[in-house]
């Protein structure tokens, strides 16, 4: 496959039964033979989107010693901020250019699960940019679990299987702000490539050239969305939960052309992440002779740790 397949979250959530079927199958087809959809029709609305980018960059553009307050020590930058350079892709050395903020979930019906997860971050300087992120964090995470439940029917599962691994899951929304190169990078791009490593990707801010994906002959497709279009891929976990019939297939974010070097790059990705105890262990459904288990039994949260750490986000 040598571009990245749209397809219209519409078409699922209508009444009509075909429109749905041929939902699953484009991407369940996607999803098996390159890992990334751009969609249509998801629950996020322009003014919501426009409110969004305006209040990142109001964070973004404060001074480092304000935003520096924020960036909490000790929870594996799992709430508030991450400084420029401080993650680096699996395997890398060099930190990438970028900084970012994480939104974590909101759980108010599991008291137990509110106390594993770190508390959500405030930004005194900006009395709108946590009510807009979890505005955002919520219609995108209602997006992601009706992708999940096509997904689910694809694979054979009830339609709501994945529903109670997500309720209350892990998630993160990561608004990420690649600042202008000034100098010619060494090694450092503005994301290494590399695998996710939740359940399904969501990716606002993919319209112009900058993303690429990895297909399967081993050639870098440039992943560009329409502005009505968020660009979702599958991750890690997902991928190991159904012993990688669906693909989580590497991708980066390249360093623009030297005369656009002065400019900032905005993107945000919300990675859907299950419960912590939520089993990875390979569905049976994806085992047979010419397929047989290719990963461990693991949990969630144990999968999550691993890779913090390989990504120098938490120390051992």
């Amino acid at each position: 496959m040598n571009s990245v397949p749209s397809v219209n979250l519409k078409d699922f959530t209508s009444n009509d039964p075909d429109k749905k079927q041929h939902f699953v199958n484009a991407i369940g087809k996607a999803y098996e033979e390159i890992g990334f959809v751009a969609l249509k029709g998801h629950f996020l609305d322009d003014n919501l989107v426009e409110r969004l980018y305006s209040e990142v960059k109001n964070f973004f553009d404060l001074p480092i010693e304000i935003k520096q307050k924020y960036e909490i020590p000790g929870i594996g930058g799992q709430r508030g901020y991450v400084s420029f350079g401080k993650e680096s892709a699996k395997g890398k050395k060099e930190g990438d250019l970028k900084e970012f903020w994480h939104f974590g979930q909101y759980v108010d019906d599991n008291d137990e699960l509110k106390a594993e997860y770190p508390d959500n971050v405030i930004v005194d300087e900006l009395p709108k940019f946590n009510k807009v992120g979890k505005e955002t964090y919520q219609m995108l995470e209602k997006t992601a679990k009706y992708v999940l439940r096509a997904l689910a029917l694809h694979l054979g599962l009830e339609e709501t299987y994945f529903d109670a691994f997500i309720h209350n899951g892990n998630s993160i929304l990561r608004p990420i702000h690649y600042p202008p190169i000034t100098a010619e990078p060494k090694e450092a791009v503005r994301a290494a490539a590399h695998g996710d490593i939740n359940l399904i990707t969501l990716l606002m801010g993919a319209q112009g050239k900058g993303l690429q994906v990895q297909n399967h002959k081993g050639d870098w497709i440039d992943a560009i969305a329409e502005p009505d279009e968020l660009m979702i891929n599958v991750g890690d976990m997902l991928s190991r939960h159904t012993n990688n019939k669906l693909k989580s297939t590497i991708h980066r974010v390249v360093n623009p052309p030297k005369e656009l070097w002065g400019t900032s790059r905005y993107s945000i990705p919300f990675f859907m992440h299950p419960i912590s105890s939520m089993k990875l262990d390979v569905l049976d459904s994806c085992v047979d002779n010419n397929n047989p288990k290719q990963f461990d039994n693991i949990s969630a949260g144990e999968f999550l740790n691993e890779r913090l750490i390989e990504l120098g986000l938490i120390k051992k």
